[in-house]
């Protein structure tokens, strides 16, 4: 598909980018996602706000350009471009841009609405509890409080039980308190709380995320990260993206010597010894000594010292935080 999209907007710019428009949305399809995600889809695709408006059921979805939730409260322009969702239009999908729809904001608006048609069909009283898009809904902050309620009641979710939201890259989840998320990925796990209170823990989950590695020699730590157990750490999450971190250049030119400088450096800095993180990585003690010693000399300060372990600590946290922006 992706082959057949470049070699037609060669020929046709308009034609490539519907197909494009087809493929994206085929794919939110296919998972099952929420409205959140389809209305993302239509704004950042179009490059501009899109809105979902479902007056039947009280649901407002609206996401600026960047992919970014944004509701807002105010009626929608009747000069945008839209397209009803259900037959009776008590739902309806709108680019904010003025005028008549060119071909790809056609599209996008065809598939977006057919999107969005098969998740209020899904959850119109006959939804599984593990719906994706009722999991969505209820971490929605944005969404009336009798609408999350709604949604918990279909998800049978008890208001005198405590449940987590967590976070994971294609969306989020709803899980019992004591339950430990089962995933192949990445994960971020909020705070223990009520129903309603979701939107909270999700917010919370989000970030935790964000400290959660893939687990790989790129990208080595803990896949699946507590919002609880960040503690202060949780704050290097609200640093701008413009701050200065010069540990964390020197980190990065150290992680280019060679693969095993980074899941070295990570092992030093989770352990308790320096033989338990060799044991970790299987090497021999003195071995790991030499690595350790290389690895020292490429960040430029020493970090067997507790001053020297802590900035590492920070530098390979601030470093899953650059990897893995807000979603």
């Amino acid at each position: 598909m992706k082959d057949l999209a470049v070699r037609l907007a060669a020929l046709d710019a308009d034609a490539g980018a519907a197909l494009r428009v087809i493929a994206y949305f085929d794919g939110l399809v296919e998972n099952k996602a929420g409205l959140q995600a389809i209305v993302r889809g239509a704004a950042v695709l179009a490059g501009c706000p899109a809105r979902l408006d479902d007056r039947s059921r009280r649901v407002h979805v609206r996401v600026d350009p960047a992919g970014h939730a944004a509701p807002d409260p105010s009626a929608a322009d009747e000069r945008w471009m839209r397209t009803p969702v259900v037959p009776d239009a008590s739902a309806t999908l709108w680019l904010e841009r003025i005028g008549e729809p060119g071909p790809v904001e056609a599209m996008i608006l065809e598939r977006a609405a057919g999107a969005a048609r098969a998740v209020l069909d899904r959850t119109r009283g006959r939804a599984p509890a593990a719906d994706p898009a009722l999991a969505e809904l209820i971490v929605d902050a944005s969404a009336p409080a009798e609408v999350r309620r709604q949604a918990a009641t279909s998800m049978r979710l008890s208001e005198s039980d405590r449940f987590r939201a967590v976070a994971l890259p294609s969306g989020p989840r709803v899980l019992p308190a004591e339950t430990t998320p089962e995933t192949a990925g990445r994960a971020g796990v909020g705070p223990a709380v009520g129903p309603l209170d979701l939107p909270a823990s999700y917010a919370a989950a989000r970030v935790a995320l964000r400290f959660a590695a893939d687990g790989t020699a790129e990208d080595p730590g803990p896949q699946v990260v507590r919002h609880e157990d960040l503690g202060g750490l949780a704050l290097l999450a609200d640093l701008p993206e413009s701050a200065e971190m010069p540990d964390l250049r020197a980190l990065e030119h150290a992680a280019a010597a060679g693969p095993w400088v980074l899941s070295t450096l990570h092992a030093f800095a989770e352990a308790s010894s320096l033989r338990a993180a060799a044991t970790a990585l299987r090497l021999h003690h003195s071995s790991f000594q030499d690595r350790i010693t290389q690895a020292e000399h490429l960040l430029g300060w020493p970090i067997r010292d507790p001053h020297g372990r802590l900035r590492l600590q920070l530098a390979l946290a601030l470093r899953r935080l650059r990897r893995h922006p807000p979603v």
